[in-house]
């Protein structure tokens, strides 16, 4: 059997809002956003660039019980992960856009990493893994593939 996760929802205030963070700042690719008139609502799908794994749907909140979870879908814990190639490009980009870093790089025994948090305040770890770390192995073996 083989399965996989295809999208993860981020619920946001606002698609455009959000399509100028994560496309603009974070350099997502827009892979869809389209209209569907039966819902009255967008499909908004990004992804990380060059990225064939899971994507995220920027589901805008359409209901009043749906506010209180934007920002907070992990209740202050980390929410997302964000794997790189090249930590310090990325983190260094990415503090000259303005992206506000909660907690600083940091050497870890799987890695290098940095807090940082989307325009709502949802956590994410930047993270570029060892070479010998379980999921860097699997991504390498993925992509031979």
């Amino acid at each position: 059997m083989k399965q996989s996760i295809v999208h993860i929802a981020l619920v946001v205030k606002d698609y455009d809002d959000a399509l100028d963070f994560y496309v603009g700042k974070l350099k997502f690719e827009l892979i869809e956003d389209s209209y569907q008139p039966e819902q009255n609502k967008r499909w908004v799908v990004v992804s990380p660039p060059g990225s064939n794994g899971a994507t995220l749907l920027l589901a805008k909140a359409s209901e009043p019980e749906q506010q209180p979870f934007i920002g907070n879908q992990a209740g202050g814990r980390v929410f997302l992960f964000l794997s790189t190639d090249d930590f310090w490009r990325d983190y260094h980009r990415m503090v000259e856009l303005g992206i506000n870093f909660v907690r600083p790089p940091k050497e870890q025994d799987y890695g290098t990493v940095a807090v940082f948090e989307d325009l709502y305040g949802n956590l994410w770890d930047l993270l570029q893994l060892n070479d010998d770390h379980p999921m860097a192995l699997r991504s390498a073996l993925t992509s031979r593939c």
